[in-house]
């Protein structure tokens, strides 16, 4: 049987305005999938996008979910899952959006390890606004913004999560859809701060300025430089050179924050009513 995904969607706002191509499609298929496997009830989950063509993914959902400003997503997750810790707390959010003006946001959601997972849709550039450069553009590629070619240096996403303190951190793609799901899936299950980093193709601003004649030749871009962890650790640096790796990049466990910041208020609770009982 098929698998019903008109049950996790808000139908009346299909069709979906993403690009014919665009990798954004598959990966909120994996989310829903993942979801549902975990069997995450709809009103006790919340999904915060922001600004791009993820953001989008807020309002194709049926869950409890918020379209927030740009770069803002994971405040509003931090203040959602502070509030009611019980709920499971998603981020969409793209490269831009994530790592340019959410830069910051970014970073210290993942040193404070709270459980809140976040999925990044790296497509490589700004595709909402007119496939201006990101963070995640390669050197050397073009955009609008960068017509004689991008100089800045790459962000490796992943390993700027870990380097922050994320403590499950994984990469997979949009051609391999049964290791996504599973990385999802653990990201879910994992209690702290997840990143899932996403590549997603996009055929239109990215892929027609760089060479890739079609959304196929960008799923067969990342088949070809796909390197799974396991081997990656045997592979010598030259090999490595151009390629990235994906599945499970790193994992750890170390206390959760809302746990922590709940036994802190209930400890000064405590010290309150003892001092007002002394002093009654």
């Amino acid at each position: 049987m098929a698998f019903d995904y008109s049950k996790y969607l808000r139908n009346d706002k299909m069709p979906h305005i993403w690009c014919p191509g665009c990798g954004n499609g598959i990966a909120m298929k994996s989310l829903i999938r993942a979801i549902d496997a975990l069997g995450y009830k709809k009103e006790e989950t919340v999904i915060i996008s922001g600004i791009g063509c993820s953001g989008r993914i807020s309002g194709y959902l049926d869950f409890n979910t918020l379209h927030t400003t740009h770069g803002r997503p994971l405040t509003f997750a931090t203040g959602i899952k502070l509030a009611n810790p019980k709920l499971n707390v998603i981020v969409v959010s793209g490269d831009g959006d994530c790592a340019a003006i959410g830069g910051n946001h970014f970073i210290h959601a993942c040193r404070r390890n709270i459980d809140i997972t976040l999925i990044i849709f790296n497509n490589y550039i700004y595709g909402m606004t007119g496939g201006q450069h990101s963070p995640t553009t390669p050197s050397g590629s073009y955009s609008t913004t960068t017509p004689h070619r991008n100089i800045d240096p790459q962000f490796d996403l992943s390993k700027l999560a870990i380097g922050a303190g994320a403590t499950f951190v994984a990469r997979e793609t949009t051609y391999n859809i049964f290791a996504l799901d599973k990385v999802v899936i653990e990201a879910f299950k994992h209690k702290g701060f997840s990143v899932v980093e996403v590549m997603v193709g996009c055929p239109i601003y990215y892929g027609r300025k760089n060479g890739f004649k079609s959304a196929f030749s960008l799923l067969d871009w990342q088949r070809k430089n796909a390197i799974r962890m396991e081997r990656a650790q045997s592979m010598k640096p030259e090999e490595l050179e151009g390629k990235f790796t994906t599945g499970i990049l790193h994992r750890r466990e170390v206390p959760e924050y809302t746990q922590l910041y709940y036994t802190l208020t209930e400890s000064f609770e405590k010290s309150v009513d003892k001092v007002s009982m002394e002093r009654e």
